[in-house]
């Protein structure tokens, strides 16, 4: 396959005001070339936004977005859209009703696309439907062709908007997979704009997460779910329950006992441990106080000794999820951060 050559990405203190209202206060980011970034927030943390100034549809009014090294948008500088060389998939996936795949892909091409075409139909998986209408495809048909026809002209950068949104469940689990698969297999510089942290956590490369207009944390998932470094981004890579402890070097004492430190700390701290990261163990007795069947897994709420409430998720399978009294551990090295306030 002939690759795109993919540029890298930086957002430089960028800043988007929309009258009195900071959308976008003094985010960073730098996304090497193929690599694929996701941009995880609620609504309203200025991520569509930042999303809209890298492609060209908002102005910056502090800061600097460069595409592969050059300029693209600062106070003083603004390249249009159409020449920023950025592709673009939306919620709304806007196809052309009365063309074929074929065609949508095809659009915005010179003659001598046919090879182009061929090629991403291929890596789409969409053999046998060049020639049928949007109409006659299913929702996830129809992202791979809105995919393919942004990439169609080599962009030199990605940008994704919600593109799962549309879809349920069980296709939206099958579409982050072709949808990386595609990404990777053209070296995209891929940045994905979502709310959901299993879309982020399942096809982007490092995760930057958005609070309040700014990037509050930028990292691999990996390090998002076991080590995140800001104490407010650890709710977005998964459940978030912090404890108050006293700590020495590599330990930490809590109500659940002695724990092990992802990170070296000293004297009275919170740290995050994740319910599942509980587990039925020798260790510190405990009371189920509460229990809630959710089918694979159960939740359960665990009196410590010390009557700190805390939530346990625990396979429905296993014999302590129909218990009143067991032991627990903590074998997950856990981050500590300054207690709150």
């Amino acid at each position: 396959m002939d690759r795109s050559n993919p540029e890298p990405l930086t957002c430089d203190g960028v800043e988007v005001r929309f009258g009195s209202l900071r959308a976008v206060d003094g985010a960073n980011l730098a996304v090497a070339a193929g690599e694929i970034v996701a941009l995880l927030g609620r609504s309203g943390s200025g991520k569509t936004t930042l999303l809209r100034a890298i492609a060209g549809f908002e102005r910056a009014t502090a800061g600097e977005i460069r595409i592969g090294g050059r300029l693209a948008e600062s106070p003083t500088t603004s390249i249009p859209a159409h020449r920023r060389s950025v592709g673009l998939v939306f919620q709304e996936y806007a196809l052309f009703p009365h063309q074929t795949v074929e065609a949508n892909i095809a659009y915005g091409l010179g003659r001598g696309s046919a090879a182009r075409v061929e090629e991403l139909i291929r890596t789409g998986q969409l053999e046998g439907l060049a020639g049928r209408y949007p109409h006659q495809l299913s929702g996830g048909q129809q992202q791979r062709v809105a995919l393919l026809r942004s990439l169609a002209p080599r962009p030199r950068v990605l940008l994704l908007d919600e593109p799962f949104s549309n879809l349920d469940a069980g296709l939206r689990v099958a579409m982050r997979e072709d949808v990386a698969t595609i990404l990777r297999a053209e070296s995209m510089t891929a940045v994905l704009v979502t709310h959901d942290r299993a879309d982020a956590m399942a096809i982007a490369d490092r995760i930057a997460v958005m609070e309040a207009g700014k990037v509050i944390e930028f990292a691999t998932p990996r390090d998002l779910y076991f080590q995140p470094t800001n104490w407010a981004a650890a709710g977005y890579g998964g459940e978030a329950q912090f404890l108050s402890a006293t700590a020495s070097g590599g330990t930490a004492e809590t109500p659940l006992g002695m724990v092990t430190l992802a990170n070296a700390f000293e004297g009275r701290c919170q740290v995050l441990v994740r319910p599942e990261w509980i587990m039925p163990a020798p260790g510190v007795a405990v009371h189920v106080s509460a229990r809630r069947f959710e089918g694979a897994h159960s939740r359960l709420t665990l009196a410590a000794p010390d009557g700190t409430p805390i939530a346990m998720t625990i396979a429905s399978t296993a014999p302590q999820a129909f218990e009143d009294h067991f032991c627990v551990a903590v074998r997950q090295p856990v981050p500590a951060y300054l207690p709150a306030g």
